[in-house]
């Protein structure tokens, strides 16, 4: 993983096999199927529900820097450990999570390269046991939002010639083919289509058939190819964020990129605004 800009920022399987026992690394499983948990996980992993753990409950936004001090005390994190996230779909939310707590200042975070599919395909143990930590008492810095697009960022994003938009979601959401994804109503809007001038990098595009993630020069190819540049200004959405936070994550983690920000408002809130405009 030395060919990444920054290779810390992934562990492979093997790694996570060693340090089960590192009382100084954390263990956390972020799944778009909230019940894998339950089936069998990594030993020593806590859970993270993104419908719960890391929602306000009275707005469409994340847990403030209280909550999440309460969240990471809970689970027996300190300032000094090492968070290794991973999860189902390649790693969906387990990038949302790094991304989110990328906001709040946590140093020490890193992605299983891989996720579930990979620890799965090896054979390597799960477990039902649900671990219990001793409690610590965190500190979180506040939200540094500016890895972060709001809506109106977007829209005045639209006339600048040095931003560039990426659609990550699949070919026939981005076209307007298709509305709302299949079992996914709570993501729907009100029209399809995309946000004018995005380009359609679908995010799975960027990993292998094991769930890793696909080397340096492919990856630099794909964007490259889209004219998605470090000299430009990105902003990733999908339909509520999760999808282009791991396309944030391969392009500041693995190639380096510094001006990305993921639009986590992304089409459910695109789609259903009044006079916003759409392309199909």
């Amino acid at each position: 993983m030395s060919e990444y800009a920054h290779p810390e920022a992934l562990v492979d399987t093997s790694w996570v096999a060693d340090h089960l026992n590192d009382s100084n690394v954390r263990l956390i499983e972020a799944d778009e199927d909230v019940l894998l948990y339950e089936v069998g996980h990594i030993p020593g992993a806590v859970k993270l529900d993104w419908h719960v753990d890391v929602q306000n409950p009275l707005s469409r936004d994340f847990v403030d820097q209280e909550g999440l001090e309460k969240l990471f005390s809970k689970w027996g994190i300190t300032n000094d450990t090492t968070i290794v996230l991973y999860g189902d779909r390649n790693n969906w939310y387990a990038a949302y999570s790094y991304w989110l707590f990328t906001q709040y200042g946590h140093k020490n975070l890193k992605l299983i390269n891989g996720g579930r599919t990979k620890w799965e395909a090896e054979g390597r143990p799960y477990t039902k046991e649900v671990p219990h930590y001793e409690a610590t008492t965190y500190h979180a810095q506040p939200a540094d939002e500016s890895i972060r697009a709001f809506r109106d960022q977007v829209l005045a994003g639209l006339n600048d010639s040095n931003v560039r938009l990426i659609d990550v979601r699949s070919p026939q959401e981005y076209s307007g083919e298709l509305l709302h994804m299949v079992n996914y109503p709570q993501e729907g809007a009100q029209r399809a289509g995309h946000i004018p001038g995005a380009k359609n990098i679908p995010w799975a595009v960027t990993a292998n058939a094991d769930g890793t993630f696909k080397s340096a020069e492919e990856l630099s190819e794909i964007y490259k190819n889209k004219d998605i540049t470090p000299d430009k200004n990105i902003v990733s959405y999908c339909r509520i964020g999760e999808r282009s936070a791991h396309t944030w994550f391969v392009l500041t983690r693995l190639l380096g990129f510094e001006n990305v920000r993921n639009y986590d408002g992304s089409w459910t809130e695109w789609g259903s605004l009044v006079r916003s405009p759409i392309e199909r």
